[in-house]
């Protein structure tokens, strides 16, 4: 298998990604509950790293959770994304990282619905939606 890895600065990150965006996906950032503009969102499409490209979640897999931030239930597959532990905020959690680029994601949670009882709480700055709907072109 080719290794499709990016590997850039964080020099370079900051030159092509927004400041928000950045904060997120380059620092381990998270937007604020509400105000990301895929949390409420009720398309059908793929969702992308906003970084890279990289196709991490299919909007069949996502669900309305409650918590202000785009939640799924499972990636796209299971090499889509990566996992590391977080201690960081004196909380223990499991961030979720694009495999391809490494941007943080979010986090993956043991509190969501069947079939996989997980729930990836994703920040909307690190995704980008790729409609199936003809026309609809990609956000």
């Amino acid at each position: 298998m080719v290794d499709d890895r990016i590997h850039k600065t964080e020099d370079e990150w900051r030159q092509e990604l927004g400041a928000e965006q950045f904060h997120v996906c380059r620092e381990h950032g998270t937007e604020r509950p509400f105000t990301g503009v895929y949390h409420a969102e009720k398309g059908e499409g793929t969702y992308l790293c906003s970084c890279c490209g990289e196709p991490l979640f299919d909007s069949d897999t996502k669900y309305e959770s409650g918590t202000g931030w785009p939640s799924f239930y499972a990636p796209l597959s299971d090499a889509s994304v990566e996992t590391s532990e977080d201690r960081s905020h004196g909380m223990h959690r499991t961030e979720v990282h694009c495999r391809r680029c490494g941007a943080h994601l979010g986090h993956v949670f043991a509190d969501g619905p069947q079939p996989t009882g997980l729930r990836y709480c994703i920040n909307s700055v690190s995704l980008k939606m790729k409609r199936k709907t003809p026309g609809a072109g990609e956000d």
